[in-house]
């Protein structure tokens, strides 16, 4: 099955488990369960489901057919070639395909000149207005071919302002930036391109981000730090002709092959393959030929051959459009189709499946323990009462004065829960105080004066040095603060559940291993890119000041603000089981006190408050089974697996 049908049947699979939570959520609202806290957490789940984005990049030098592979691979449905796709070079800048219903579909440009500012392009995409927006007529190929053409486009300007804008014109590597005799480089006019276009599978989240060579894929840091890195799927393209030339290697080395030697997500595809189809040659002389250049391939890449893929993007495109089975057959596109789904897919949907299931775990269980606990206290109270049948006024007395003492004893023991939220505020506080964004300001500040202020290579380099010793530090000691926040918690959820029989389960988990490993990145990506003997001695201070806050700091402080609204949510969601389960054993308590009262001073008869204490209780069963079918249901769903064959999912 090709990649459309397995994302279609992704999607598919997405969608259900979001019908689920949204039942759960309707269902607890429709039965006074939830609260302010349960009802974000539910809200902020599905907007994960509905705004979950599958982003597959395209890298490779010029010439490559990149884009060709991208209308072979997802538009040839649309009849013609969505990209443009000629010889030379067709994508100047780093380009995302996608589809956002709340805007009109268009093309939005980024001009090349925000370069000179520190922000990166997330952060323009927070300003429409510094953006340029041409309208795409989805109804004309031709119209859309014309508009699309601008992510080709040029301007000519000075060197200076070629350098100032980040282009390392001494670079050798980028052949494309030379000086001319007028003293003007040609560099691209745009600095990034969204193409917001209403195609199904961009509907349903997919996103391409296709890129320029090593001419221009270099000076864009986020595309680098952020983008490439964070992509589900990142095809490596090479031409079949040439194999591994000196600029593929250099993209492959600096921009996809992981630090780690991770290959999961990274394929290789040799393209043009078609230029190895010769008449006078047999056909297992052409796959001879074919197979010897992607074993060659494989051993400079340091890649088993099978994650290298053979290809002919063009000949794949018009098959495709033509329905030429034969051909499509010929041109591998098919074996390139099932690598990338099976990879792509049950890789990313074990992503949702894990984020989803630990939160909604969380939440089923919480909801459960607030009706079981609302189940006890009410049959408690029935076995109060039913105890009272034939005793004397005296006996109502004593089982009204049993309860009030217990009650009073549960109101003393609320000093301790008093006594842990002031602890566990404090805790808090020194928790953001390692990890707050005020003390990441504080040391970016300090850290920039440090290397305006260094007069030598190695004042600098320390500078850089110590800049991550101390994020790193922040985090091992956030860590700490979180370890003891959790054992606070665990302590005092042990103790009102043995004590008052409170259904509160363990407190939520919290690690900030992710963002540890994400500053290990960041700095080798320094260390091997700035912080270097040549680099150092290379490009003056200023220069390499403001590479290091614009390509580093900036991706440290998107990591920090990630580690603080995670903290944040995991903070509201440990103490909340125990806030709910207080406030209803409060609420319990009173009820059991007001119902003997009543029989006391028979306001009311027993009989007619065990008969209505009697159908509550069969409605919490009742609801107790509900919420146990609720949950079922979206169990059932996490343990679905895409079957692309009907585009259903099936259970495991």
């Amino acid at each position: 099955m090709s990649l459309a049908q397995q994302f279609a049947a992704y999607a598919a699979w997405r969608s259900q488990l979001g019908e689920g939570l949204e039942r759960l959520r309707n269902w607890l609202a429709d039965n006074e369960l939830n609260d302010a806290q349960t009802d974000l957490r539910l809200t902020q789940l599905l907007e994960r489901l509905r705004e979950d984005r599958l982003h597959v990049a395209f890298v490779a030098e010029f010439s490559r057919g990149k884009s060709e592979l991208i209308n072979a691979i997802f538009f040839a449905d649309y009849g013609n070639r969505m990209l443009p796709s000629s010889a030379g070079r067709t994508t100047m800048c780093p380009t995302e395909l996608m589809y956002d219903p709340a805007k009109p579909p268009c093309v939005e440009l980024l001009p090349i000149e925000t370069r000179a500012n520190s922000a990166g392009v997330s952060e323009y995409k927070k300003f429409p207005e510094e953006w340029r927006r041409v309208p795409l007529d989805v109804a004309s190929a031709e119209a859309m071919q014309e508009t699309l053409r601008h992510v080709s486009e040029v301007t000519r300007v000075s060197r200076e302002t070629a350098e100032h804008l980040g282009f390392d014109l001494a670079d050798d590597s980028l052949a494309a930036f030379r000086v001319d005799a007028e003293g003007m480089v040609e560099i691209p006019r745009w600095r990034h391109a969204v193409i917001n276009f209403p195609h199904p599978l961009l509907k349903q989240g997919l996103v391409i981000l296709d890129t320029p060579g090593l001419n221009a894929i270099g000076t864009e840091p986020e595309l680098t730090l952020s983008l490439l890195p964070n992509a589900h799927a990142v095809l490596f393209i090479l031409a079949a002709d040439t194999g591994v030339t000196q600029s593929d290697l250099a993209i492959w080395k600096e921009h996809v092959d992981a630090p780690d030697g991770r290959k999961k997500g990274r394929l290789v595809v040799l393209n043009k393959i078609d230029g190895q189809w010769d008449e006078l040659k047999s056909a297992a002389e052409v796959d001879f030929e074919i197979a010897r250049q992607v074993g060659s391939c494989a051993t400079i890449l340091n890649l088993p051959a099978n994650q290298i893929f053979p290809v002919s993007a063009q000949k794949g495109l018009v098959a495709k459009i033509n329905a030429d089975d034969a051909l499509l057959e010929k041109s591998r596109i098919p074996a390139l189709e099932r690598a990338l789904s099976e990879e792509l897919i049950p890789a990313k949907q074990e992503i949702v499946r894990d984020d989803t299931e630990n939160e909604f775990n969380e939440l089923g269980l919480r909801a459960r323990g607030l009706l079981e606990s609302r189940l006890a206290g009410l049959r408690e109270q029935l076995a109060e009462l039913t105890e009272l049948r034939g005793k004397n006024r005296g006996v109502v007395e004593y089982m009204m004065g049993k309860v009030r003492t217990e009650k009073e004893e549960f109101e003393s023991g609320l000093q301790r829960y008093y006594a842990v939220r002031s602890i566990f505020s404090t805790l808090t506080n020194k928790l953001f105080a390692h990890l707050g964004l005020d003390t990441l300001r504080a040391l970016t500040q300090s850290t920039r004066e440090s290397m305006l202020e260094a007069t030598f290579s190695k004042q600098l380099s320390d500078a850089m040095a110590n800049f991550f010793a101390v994020s790193r530090d922040a985090l091992a000691k956030s860590k700490g603060e979180v370890d003891e926040i959790h054992k606070m918690m665990e302590a005092i959820y042990r103790k009102f559940s043995v004590e008052h029989g409170l259904k509160l389960g363990s407190p939520a988990s919290f690690s900030l291993l992710r963002y540890e490993k994400e500053l290990d990145r960041l700095e080798t990506w320094c260390d091997t890119h700035l912080n270097t003997m040549f680099q150092l001695l290379r490009h003056d201070k200023a220069h390499l000041t403001q590479k290091f806050f614009e390509e580093v700091a900036m991706q440290v402080r998107r990591a920090f603000e990630h580690a603080n609204r995670h903290a944040e949510g995991w903070l509201k969601a440990i103490m909340a089981p125990m806030e709910t389960q207080v406030r209803e054993h409060q609420i319990q308590l009173k009820r059991r006190l007001e119902s003997i009262k009543r029989i006391h001073q028979a306001t009311d008869t027993l009989e007619e408050r065990i008969g209505e204490l009697t159908h509550v209780e069969s409605t919490l069963v009742a609801q107790i089974a509900a919420l146990a079918s609720i949950t079922a249901a979206v169990q059932e769903a996490l343990r679905a697996e895409v079957d692309p064959r009907d585009q259903m999912v099936v259970n495991l």
